[in-house]
């Protein structure tokens, strides 16, 4: 019995159309990037297991694809380790490589691994595939792509400034009627951690208030009293969910509890300065509010973290990104601070889908389909391709002197703008009839009329 073809779950297939218009996504995108001076590079699909691990925090090495090691590599599994029930060990035997989780950590092993062939502070970005072995839903993959831009070698909140701007152009451009950016500083969680007597639980804490609205005040509570976060801290923690006002009365709220706090008073500082350079600049289409619960459980993020949703759809962030200090410390080059954003293309081409807003030549069909009547008018028809395509016009004669209705019909269904009739008549006249599709009017013409035609 044959086997019935199928895909593995949170993967999907895209057909031409499809393909369209998500190379319109990525276009629009790559524009806009390159109009504020980010350069492409591209990196592997997959990295060394150790690259990888240990850079997204406990949950996110979960989610890790791990590559199982073939041939001779395979007599290396460590078994000790699996006799001692040692499972993290055995596994990491196993697999020496893994796919990557996301582009910003294989960038910093990139930026450490050509240092001396970049100029600092160096502005690239790239749009490549990334897998996570989550759990597959509505808006959630394990293969998606990401459109990311980092800049690394400068600590200047301009930069921070620049990627607001960047997801209130890409988005504009992409016609998402509404949007919120919202946008914290994890000195600001410091802050908080530090005010409720908790410093050494920060990422339990930022973790757990991070899905804030995903599980509810109560979900939170639950899970930071599982952490073993005290009561107290959890009391002194709790108003700042139902934190509501301006971004001036948060800051200034914020400014109020973190009065005691020096990394605190930082972030809030850091936060101010780009709010107001973004006011001062203005934005098409987005608000930008100020989440004091907007954590990003990603462990490396150090500054600004940003995070964009889609205004009245049901789907979770499009977009994200914060400042990491030392990232490419882990691969033995301190002290270069960066900063990126990426652009969840799958959740945006979903939310394009639902909303309808592809312009309409998205999915532009075949300039012009040659009519095939037989063997001798196919060869000159091939001949006609040849010079148009030259001319840069796309087009293609039909593969069979098949019935015209079974040829119109190939027409239809490709989005044919016009369809040549070369027949033996048109052949001995030397001329040719073109057929608007669109309109169903039939004009004569010669060849080299054709050839200016488009």
């Amino acid at each position: 019995m044959a086997q019935k073809p199928a895909i593995p779950k949170g993967t999907r297939d895209f057909l031409p159309d499809e393909v369209a218009r998500r190379t319109y996504i990525f276009d629009t995108i790559r524009s806009v990037f390159k109009s504020y001076g980010f350069a492409p590079i591209e990196t592997p699909s997959f990295e060394l297991s150790s690259t990888l691990l240990g850079k997204y925090g406990d949950e996110g090495d979960r989610l890790i694809f791990r590559i199982l090691n073939s041939g001779e590599k395979m007599k290396k599994a460590d078994l000790q380790a699996l006799q001692s029930d040692n499972l993290a060990r055995f596994a990491n035997s196993l697999a020496e490589k893994a796919l990557r989780y996301d582009l910003t950590v294989p960038f910093a092993r990139f930026v450490v691994q050509h240092q001396n062939e970049l100029s600092f502070p160096f502005k690239r970005y790239q749009i490549q595939p990334v897998w996570r072995a989550d759990r597959p839903q509505h808006g959630r993959y394990q293969e998606f792509y990401q459109c990311d831009a980092d800049v690394v070698g400068s600590d200047s909140l301009l930069y921070e400034v620049d990627f607001v701007q960047i997801f209130d152009q890409v988005l504009t451009k992409l016609q998402i009627p509404g949007f919120t950016i919202l946008i914290n500083n994890r000195k600001i969680l410091s802050g908080i951690a530090e005010v409720s007597g908790e410093s050494d639980k920060l990422i339990d804490i930022t973790v757990a208030i991070d899905k804030l609205d995903k599980i509810g005040e109560e979900g939170v509570v639950k899970e930071l009293k599982e952490k073993g976060v005290s009561d107290k801290a959890i009391e002194i923690i709790s108003p700042l969910f139902k934190m509501n006002g301006s971004n001036e009365v948060r800051l200034e709220q914020m400014k109020s509890f973190l009065k005691d706090s020096e990394i605190g008073l930082k972030g809030i500082e850091e936060l101010e300065f780009v709010l107001t350079q973004t006011k001062e600049l203005g934005l098409e289409r987005a608000e930008v509010i100020f989440d004091v619960t907007l954590a990003r459980g990603l462990n490396y993020y150090t500054g600004a973290i940003f995070e964009v949703k889609v205004n009245d759809v049901k789907m979770g962030s499009i977009c994200g990104g914060g400042r990491y200090d030392d990232l490419t410390g882990l691969f033995g080059l301190s002290g270069l601070s960066g900063v990126g954003i990426s652009f969840g293309a799958d959740r945006i081409y979903d939310v394009l889908n639902e909303l309808n807003l592809y312009p309409e030549d998205t999915n532009a069909g075949l300039t012009l389909l040659f009519a095939n009547f037989g063997e001798k008018e196919a060869a000159y028809c091939m001949k006609l391709t040849k010079k148009l395509r030259q001319n840069g016009v796309d087009c293609e004669v039909y593969p069979s002197a098949a019935k015209m209705q079974k040829q119109f019909k190939y027409a239809d269904n490709r989005k044919v703008k016009f369809v040549a009739l070369i027949g033996e008549d048109e052949l001995n006249k030397g001329q040719l009839q073109i057929k608007n599709m669109e309109s169903g009017e039939q004009q004569a013409m010669t060849e080299s009329e054709l050839l200016h035609f488009f």
